[in-house]
């Protein structure tokens, strides 16, 4: 697909999403890669802009160079942030104790250790939308539960009974814990499945996802 339609396309997707004001957001496109600039008032702003350029056909991949601004009346100090940031954590799903937060500029640090990938996931989900988090780091590291032997077995078992996959143009490649994702998918969509699917192996450390979207598929129910 054109880069000038892509383009568009991107910038008819951020208008048309409520929760952004698309006019502080700059988009460019070369060869299906989007670049998003300028700047938001909330960090999940920023998050909801790379999602709605996710939705459009035809990108492959989105640099995601948007600045967190919050107005200096609605500013938070990094204390404050610290302290919402520990009771999000301990209503959630996360053990009591697994996981250190540091603030520094708004920006939420998140070390420690966990069972699960999921426990993972809702560290970072309670904290990036606490009013003056600017950005979020998930240092946060997983724990080994099963032997590593497993692990591609269970991933292509998950990828096999999902309604949402063709599994057939994904390679799964284990070493350890930690697993390396190829091929091609039909959509973002998918691709996110599919990561998904990975990271809820039991064991898993790390996943890297090198599934490339092939962008020239269109689905029965895609127009």
């Amino acid at each position: 697909m054109d880069d000038k339609l892509i383009r568009q396309h991107v910038m008819e997707e951020l208008e048309y999403e409520p929760s952004i004001n698309a006019e502080q957001i700059g988009v460019s496109v070369e060869d299906g890669v989007v670049t998003l600039t300028g700047h938001v008032t909330s960090y999940r702003q920023k998050l909801e802009a790379q999602a709605a350029a996710q939705r459009v056909k035809g990108v492959k991949a989105i640099a995601l160079e948007i600045e967190v601004r919050y107005p200096f009346e609605r500013a938070v100090q990094d204390d404050e942030i610290a302290k919402r940031a520990a009771n999000a954590l301990a209503w959630g799903l996360v053990p009591r104790d697994s996981v250190k937060i540091t603030v520094q500029k708004g920006w939420v640090a998140l070390t420690g250790e966990v069972e699960w990938q999921y426990q993972k996931i809702a560290a970072e989900s309670a904290v990036r939308k606490l009013e003056g988090v600017t950005g979020v780091t998930n240092s946060v590291t997983v724990k080994p539960t099963v032997a590593p032997k497993d692990v591609r077995k269970n991933i292509l078992s998950a990828l096999h009974r999902s309604a949402q996959v063709e599994g057939e143009g994904v390679t799964v490649s284990v070493k350890g814990n930690a697993v390396t994702l190829s091929g091609h998918v039909r959509t973002w969509q998918e691709r996110g499945v599919v990561e998904r699917a990975a990271w809820s192996a039991p064991g898993v450390t790390k996943v890297e996802n090198k599934l490339e979207v092939d962008t020239s598929h269109r689905s029965p129910n895609q127009f």
